[in-house]
């Protein structure tokens, strides 16, 4: 075997969740590609568009030369025009041409990540630009394809694979992000721990402590009167912290706050962390 063990995971979770994506689609009639979901402006086809656009660039595909319309509301930054382009110029392309380049496109990219021998921590090129360790951009892209996953299977009524492999590596993701949203964003006092309670088919639950100079750590341990805590379902958590819907839209009974208002206020309203 030529891949790191340390990296062996983040591709059996990238197999399995790009793999259901194909699944998910595959039968899909030609009407249902244009389904609407979560994403902001986003069809299925768009969806699947953006999932292999990157695996092509990963492949080292050229970039398509394409010019987008003018009137796409949602293009409000460089970065969001990048994302933009691979989904565009496919979204004319047939059900039978969406399912038939998202196959070949799996192929392709499982048969490089099968050959792939270098370290975890080799430097690569980051999606957009820029470097990236080896290990880091395999865990973004479980994280893209899981969570997109998802949007599929909410957009299709095809609930399923909430504590899959890519599930448990989202989560570690995004949780990361958890420190700077509480510490920084939400400037939670010094000496404050905010609690995610987590229930439902992934559970956990987390504190993440400010120190004395104001830095935000995360761990597992309970807190004793924290500032805030937040108890919710897996789903409303990932919802939420991947921006596919807005505090306010969440109903009562999935999302429950005990402890600091104000501060618990500011926390969900920066706490779209990715999106």
């Amino acid at each position: 075997m030529t891949v790191h063990s340390k990296l062996q995971p983040y591709i059996d979770a990238w197999t399995h969740s790009i793999e259901s994506i194909n699944d998910l689609v595959s039968p899909l009639a030609e009407g249902e590609w244009n389904r609407p979901t979560e994403c902001p402006y986003w069809s299925v086809r768009d969806v699947v568009s953006h999932v292999i656009g990157f695996e092509c660039e990963l492949l080292g595909d050229p970039r398509p030369i394409h010019s987008l319309p003018s009137d796409l509301r949602h293009i409000t930054s460089e970065a969001a025009r990048y994302t933009e382009v691979p989904v565009d110029i496919r979204r004319h392309h047939t059900a039978p041409e969406m399912t038939s380049e998202l196959e070949y496109t799996i192929i392709r990219r499982s048969r490089q990540l099968r050959n792939e021998s270098r370290e975890p921590d080799a430097i690569v090129r980051a999606i957009g630009g820029g470097e990236i360790s080896l290990e880091e951009q395999l865990w973004a892209r479980v994280f893209d394809v899981w969570v997109h996953e998802q949007d599929l299977r909410r957009a299709l009524d095809r609930p399923g694979n909430l504590t899959s492999p890519g599930a448990v590596l989202a989560r570690d993701y995004v949780l990361r992000a958890l420190p700077k949203l509480v510490a920084h964003d939400a400037a939670a006092k010094p000496g404050s721990a905010v609690v995610f309670d987590v229930h439902g088919p992934l559970e956990f639950m987390r504190t993440v402590r400010v120190s004395a100079e104001g830095r935000g750590t995360i761990d597992s341990a309970v807190s004793l009167g924290p500032a805030v805590t937040f108890i919710l379902d897996w789903e409303t958590f990932l919802r939420l912290i991947t921006g596919r819907v807005k505090p306010a839209a969440v109903a009562g009974d999935r999302l429950k706050t005990e402890g600091d208002a104000a501060l618990a206020d500011t926390i969900l309203a920066h706490i779209a962390v990715t999106k």
